[in-house]
């Protein structure tokens, strides 16, 4: 019987990306998106992925949300926490507003998601957590406080669900992504991207299915012996 899998922010970009590479490795997939109706009927049009609407903020939301995926799809096997967002501002600048909603969503969010499966996950000794943290959560960034703390937080988190979830073959991991070619980045002047690209060893941005490989291998039921690990993919930019 085919597994299944949550996407969080799993009908644009990255989360895209990772959602058809699941789909195409035979689970049944749910993709989760927050805001955009159009772009995630779109989407389901074209992958014939369902997507379902809820914030990742939100730990009611999520909790009903999850229940109607494995009412509709079975049980969860597989996590891919990758919603997030950005509200970045020099420190100085920085509003509470700013720090919450970030944090709410990239950090909170990510507890929000795991922690309504996590008991189906041990009762049936077996589970892939994958959450999508950042280079900026490795190395800091400028004018991001807000973002690289929930991203280095979100390694803190598959630490110790890889140790608490070990006994019951629940493997925790994470991919830090450096510069990837989505739409937000395309979007920023050519002045810019070039000077970011210049900062990376290969010589150009990531591709979304890059990253999406990455989570096809931990989520396999052959991954087993890795957990508590981190992939950098970055184009060799940061090392850790």
């Amino acid at each position: 019987m085919a597994r299944t899998a949550l996407v969080t922010g799993g009908s644009r970009g990255i989360g895209a990306a990772i959602s058809k590479a699941l789909k195409a490795k035979g689970y049944n997939v749910a993709a989760t998106y927050a805001g955009n109706d159009e772009a995630a009927a779109k989407f389901t049009e074209e992958t014939g992925i369902q997507t379902y609407k809820w914030n990742a903020a939100d730990y009611e939301a999520s909790k009903a949300g999850i229940e109607k995926v494995e009412a509709d799809l079975g049980p969860l096997d597989v996590i891919v926490a990758n919603a997030g967002i950005t509200r970045d501002a020099p420190f100085h600048k920085m509003t509470p507003q700013q720090w919450q909603e970030v944090i709410d969503t990239n950090l909170t969010g990510v507890f929000n998601t795991v922690h309504p499966a996590w008991p189906g996950m041990r009762e049936r000794k077996f589970g892939r957590v994958i959450v999508i943290s950042s280079i900026n959560g490795q190395k800091g960034q400028f004018g991001q406080v807000n973002y690289a703390a929930t991203k280095a937080g979100d390694l803190g988190i598959v630490k110790s669900l890889a140790q608490e979830g070990a006994r019951f073959n629940i493997t925790a991991n994470a991919i830090c992504p450096g510069y990837i070619g989505t739409d937000m980045v395309m979007a920023v002047p050519e002045k810019v991207r070039e000077a970011i690209i210049g900062q990376i060893p290969v010589g150009r941005l990531g591709e979304p299915e890059e990253i999406a490989r990455c989570v096809a291998f931990l989520a396999d039921d052959e991954a087993g012996f890795i957990t508590g690990s981190t992939i950098s993919a970055n184009g060799g930019q940061f090392f850790v």
